[in-house]
């Protein structure tokens, strides 16, 4: 059975460091235990390249009951997910089918809730981050608190950004804090702005912290829409070292590798 286990691409190694599993492993009778679980995991979706992965990250899904199995999957489906979300979300956050259809749907409610979303864009960011169904609440609670509190976004602002970069919800809250601080406080974009391109806060500060104080050298940062050479948040942060030279800076990439040696 563990010959056929690695050869479907499981991990044995990662999996005997886990307490207790090498040994619940070895009960099992692949035909009669892993087989059927994995027929089933073919069945909603799940590419063969991605059943190791699966297993290695969740092995007890070889000892859940099918027909819990089966009725997670439908709960999921019953709330508008499809068939190509679910497989993908168990894929990536193999847990999932762990979790009693109970539990899945105070999840959901959860989001919900503390988002204000419809059920449509409530589901649109789970099948975009399945693991908010899986980890811990708390990360999620604390960064909806700093982002409200602490960074002093609205509702509405919360809402936008959640819907377009899901893993602000899980991000590192140090990370987050530190971002919106220098684009606020020192660069002095407003709100507003910040809350449009979200996706801000998946770059490096460093990053962020170079191009500006590159176009602050310039005469170019300028971060104010009713200005004619506003440069937006996008502009700024998504571009190659490349692009934001010529289109953005307007100056050479070689002007710009020389000015961050002077940091």
């Amino acid at each position: 059975m563990l010959v056929k286990l690695v050869q479907l691409g499981v991990n044995l190694c990662k999996l005997e460091q886990r307490p207790n599993v090498g040994s619940m492993l070895l009960r099992l009778v692949f035909d009669k235990d892993v087989a059927p679980r994995l027929l089933f995991l073919k069945g909603i979706g799940v590419d063969d390249s991605h059943l190791g992965y699966v297993v290695t990250r969740n092995p007890l899904v070889l000892t859940e009951d099918l027909e819990n199995l089966q009725a997670r999957v439908n709960y999921l489906k019953s709330k508008k997910f499809t068939a190509e979300n679910v497989a993908s979300m168990v894929s990536r956050a193999p847990y999932l089918l762990n979790f009693s259809v109970k539990r899945l749907d105070n999840r959901l409610g959860f989001y919900q809730q503390q988002l204000g979303l419809n059920a449509a864009n409530t589901c649109n960011i789970v099948a975009r981050l399945p693991r908010l169904l899986c980890g811990s609440l708390e990360p999620v609670k604390e960064n909806l608190k700093v982002c409200e509190i602490e960074l002093g976004f609205k509702t509405n602002e919360i809402q936008h950004m959640v819907l377009a970069v899901p893993k602000i919800l899980t991000g590192n809250k140090r990370k987050l804090t530190q971002i919106f601080d220098f684009l606020h406080n020192t660069m002095k974009v407003p709100h507003h702005l910040i809350a449009k391109f979200p996706q801000v806060f998946n770059n490096k500060l460093l990053r962020i912290k170079e191009r500006h104080l590159f176009l602050q050298y310039l005469e170019r940062a300028h971060y104010d829409p009713d200005q004619s050479s506003y440069v937006s948040l996008e502009r700024l942060t998504s571009s190659p070292d490349a692009t934001f030279c010529t289109e953005v800076a307007l100056a050479t990439l070689e002007d710009f590798y020389v000015f961050q040696k002077t940091l």
